[in-house]
């Protein structure tokens, strides 16, 4: 009987054994635990604004001496204020002439009268009949502006030549623009503000612009007074005297008309040589 039971268990075991694998659900397989994410950080590509110009420029901002700083931007810059001075004497002369001829009742020749015609419109005086008045109306804006002035309100509006607005735009003045297009937007400009930077194709016309905004604009009228009135005084027309009448060019004001008058005088050694 013993015998007969352990057999029929180590049966019931076989069998156990050999359907296991049929009704037990094997355990779910284990998924392997996921990668973590990776953030691959892409390095920022400053991108370099273009020249609107094809003028190739000293690199200002890699000189690292002072003096020979100064002196390499002077020399850059000094050139075209003369040469423009140049022409304005030379159109000065030619309307000092004709109201000369006009004063004594002689007839201005044809040349003379289309040379003058020129200078009023491009002086803006809006009255283009070649009159004794008009002639000495003229006279106020077609004069020089001294190459101190003309030099430290460059180095001071364009950083030394390293202002974006000198490099891109050869914009050495900090003028303005207000045409669509005309120049460059600035960064920090409110949104409500539609002007922008002007942009020149060479440094001649950047200060050919200079000349004609300091000659011709309302603003700076009383500059153009004391100017004549040195002229009328024969006496010499210097950069100091005529900086009180630049309260407008800067919204810094006094501190503006301050800060140039202490440049002119820090870098007069510049200016004196030839």
């Amino acid at each position: 009987m013993m015998r007969l039971l352990v057999k029929i268990i180590i049966a019931a075991i076989s069998i156990f054994a050999v359907l296991y694998p049929f009704i037990v659900k094997p355990p779910a397989p284990t998924e392997p635990a996921p990668e973590p994410e990776v953030t691959v950080t892409k390095p920022q590509v400053k991108e370099v604004e273009k020249p609107l110009h094809k003028v190739k420029l000293p690199e200002f901002g890699k000189i690292r001496d002072i003096a020979t700083k100064k002196k390499r931007f002077f020399d850059f810059i000094k050139p075209h204020v003369e040469a423009e001075n140049e022409l304005i004497l030379q159109q000065r002369a030619s309307i000092e002439i004709a109201l000369m001829m006009l004063q004594f009742e002689e007839p201005l020749s044809d040349i003379q009268q289309q040379r003058i015609e020129q200078v009023f419109k491009l002086y803006k005086i809006e009255d283009e009949t070649i009159s004794v008045e008009n002639l000495k109306r003229a006279l106020r804006r077609v004069d020089i502006i001294p190459k101190e002035l003309a030099l430290m309100q460059a180095a001071n509006e364009s950083a030394w030549g390293t202002s974006r607005f000198a490099r891109i735009g050869l914009n050495f003045f900090g003028q303005w623009c207000y045409r669509k297009g005309c120049g460059m937007i600035p960064k920090r400009r409110d949104d409500e503000a539609a002007h922008e930077v002007a942009a020149f194709q060479s440094v001649r016309a950047s200060v050919k612009s200079y000349f004609r905004n300091i000659n011709t604009h309302d603003a700076y009228k009383d500059l153009r007074a004391t100017r004549a009135q040195l002229r009328a005084q024969k006496k010499p027309i210097e950069a100091t005297a005529l900086t009180a009448g630049l309260l407008s060019y800067s919204e810094r004001g006094v501190h503006y008309i301050e800060e140039l008058n202490d440049m002119i005088r820090h870098n007069k050694a510049y200016f004196d040589e030839e």
